[in-house]
């Protein structure tokens, strides 16, 4: 199929190039030419592995290509995929769609009335119908729009594009599915479910998962809490409860929280949206699972407090400033907002991360941004690590930085860390949630 991608952020180039490795001859619009210009020369602008090398092979087998603005070429799609970003409104919860309605007038010059536009972006439900409204003022006809929901997870994006654990889609009329079902036939005819449904419902369908998920990481993490004043232990108590088939034990480590572009935002657009539907309470509780999810990066800086008194003219290396390893996105990342208390609290802040010290020099001038792990630690009072890269992970590092650290405190807030090989190594590891003191 000839498809275009509108927006080739994070989502759209993955999806893009998802779409061209499947055998789809795609055209890909990106306004910002910096990100353009990457793409054309077979670079991802962002940190995803396994990408650049799929990028390379479509362009080198040509059936995806990159541009600015839509051609008379787009009109010859059979599908549009909308991959803009929503992100939070300032000064407010709830999610800006302006730019998908940038992205619908600017396709309706080169819309068919057979084609069918397929929203992938995370949207508060309700969106396409005013999307609908807009396009349909644009075109001057009716036409085909659908919601296609996507479940990416960085660190893994390709993967979960080419090999999803399900397809969902939202339509209202058999055109849209038509199209849908043989973009992805590739796809389902290895077995992945396929689950058509109403709009509105694939519209709920990223953000019910996404609160879902975030519910779960911050209800162990007030177990934490719990568990920190009573002396019980929160990482044995996730894998006691993590059994019951009901529970499962995905998404229930605790520590400093989740983060990222998506789970932040969406809980609380989801919040927003609920109130503008006069329904508000029904999702009252996410407030208090976006509570928990602060005060546990908080809770980092009270426990340095207490090991080191005040924190001014300390020095305290935190490890890690992507939201999560594999990923080189600072959106909303714990780590950074551990790092930015560290360093409100006085302390001078050294952050080091494998991947994204480039974002944290142009974005957060205020730390120091060291790419050696040794020279990030040398005379640090304190070690924190916040995101649980494989690096920090490896058996050998405690007695690597033992060497350069002369007050061996470390805070796990991962839960993450090997405790036996810190401790034979001379530190005093702090791990949230537990007691794990020899």
């Amino acid at each position: 199929m000839k498809i275009t991608v509108i927006g080739l952020g994070y989502l759209g180039a993955t999806h893009a190039i998802a779409m061209a490795e499947l055998g789809h001859e795609v055209i890909g619009i990106e306004a910002n030419p910096k990100r353009l210009t990457d793409l054309q020369n077979g670079v991802v602008p962002f940190y995803e592995p396994g990408l650049d090398e799929a990028l390379q092979n479509v362009l080198a087998k040509g059936n995806i290509k990159f541009q600015e603005n839509h051609t008379e070429e787009s009109r010859e799609a059979d599908l549009h995929f909308l991959c803009v970003g929503t992100p939070q409104l300032p000064g407010s919860y709830a999610a800006n769609t302006e730019y998908l309605h940038s992205a619908v007038k600017a396709l309706a010059p080169f819309l068919r009335p057979d084609a069918v536009v397929a929203g992938k972006s995370t949207v508060p439900v309700g969106t396409s119908a005013v999307l609908t409204k807009v396009l349909a003022e644009a075109a001057g006809f009716e036409p085909h729009l659908a919601w296609n929901p996507e479940f990416l997870r960085e660190g893994t994006a390709l993967e979960d594009s080419l090999r999803p654990d399900r397809i969902v889609i939202g339509v209202n009329d058999e055109r849209s599915a038509e199209l849908l079902r043989k973009v992805y036939e590739p796809i389902t005819v290895h077995g992945t479910p396929f689950l058509t449904t109403d709009i509105p419902t694939a519209e709920l369908v990223k953000v019910a998962a996404n609160s879902f998920l975030a519910t779960k990481i911050s209800f162990i993490n007030a177990m934490a809490e719990i568990a920190e004043v009573s002396g019980a232990d929160a990482v044995a108590l996730a894998e006691a409860i993590g059994y019951d088939e009901r529970i499962g034990n995905k998404f229930l480590r605790n520590g400093i929280g989740f983060g990222g572009g998506c789970l932040p935002k969406d809980i609380r657009a989801f919040m927003a949206r609920a109130e503008e539907l006069g329904v508000g309470q029904a999702v009252d509780f996410l407030a208090d699972v976006d509570q928990v999810n602060l005060r546990r990066r908080k809770r980092v800086v009270d426990i340095l407090e207490h090991e080191l008194g005040t924190l001014t003219g300390k020095r305290v290396l935190v490890l890690g400033a992507a939201f999560k390893p594999d990923s080189d996105d600072l959106r909303d990342s714990p780590s950074i907002a551990v790092a930015g208390l560290i360093n409100a609290a006085g302390a001078t802040t050294v952050v080091t991360d494998p991947i994204s010290l480039e974002h944290v020099r142009a974005q957060h001038p205020e730390f120091i941004a060291e790419d050696d792990l040794i020279k990030a630690a040398t005379g640090a009072d304190a070690i924190v690590l916040a995101t649980e890269w494989a690096q920090y992970r490896d058996s050998h590092v405690p007695a690597q930085l033992a060497g350069v650290v002369a007050n061996k405190l470390v805070i796990d807030g991962r839960n993450a860390l090997k405790v036996e090989k810190w401790q034979a190594a001379g530190w005093r590891l702090i791990a949230l949630g537990r007691n794990v003191e020899a």
